[in-house]
């Protein structure tokens, strides 16, 4: 298994296509856990920024690696804790642009939610934590 990096930071629309400069890599991480812990702290702080966005990625050597929509309802906006349903996983995601039609497609339906969130996780192979 790999080591784990949170990568992302402001950018330019909300398409997140092009970074406002350089995305920042938050890391190494030794478990997902971990790295899923600081992702929380970075979406906080910047939960009030339409235009920052960040997600985690596995460092796993050559092993391909595939993509995936990940979230759903939390028990608050500090979302740390999901929901009694748990966090749903939607993938794997052959590429970054089929994840992020489908993060959109999640986030444009749960717009009025506030307690939902998505994001999008590159990992190794077809697995997930």
């Amino acid at each position: 298994m790999g080591s784990f990096w949170v990568v992302g930071g402001e950018y330019t629309d909300t398409s997140f296509e092009k970074p406002v400069g350089d995305e920042r890599r938050f890391g190494p991480f030794p478990t997902y856990g971990a790295a899923k812990a600081e992702w929380q702290r970075l979406a906080w702080a910047s939960v009030d920024n339409a235009h920052a966005r960040y997600r985690i990625e596995e460092d796993a050597g050559s092993a391909p690696f595939k993509f995936w929509v990940v979230g759903g309802a939390y028990k608050d906006t500090g979302f740390t804790e999901p929901a009694e349903s748990g966090e749903t996983w939607f993938g794997p995601f052959a590429t970054y642009d089929e994840a992020k039609a489908e993060w959109q497609r999640r986030s444009w339906a749960s717009v009025d939610d506030a307690l939902a969130r998505y994001r999008i996780e590159r990992l190794a192979g077809d697995r997930r934590p």
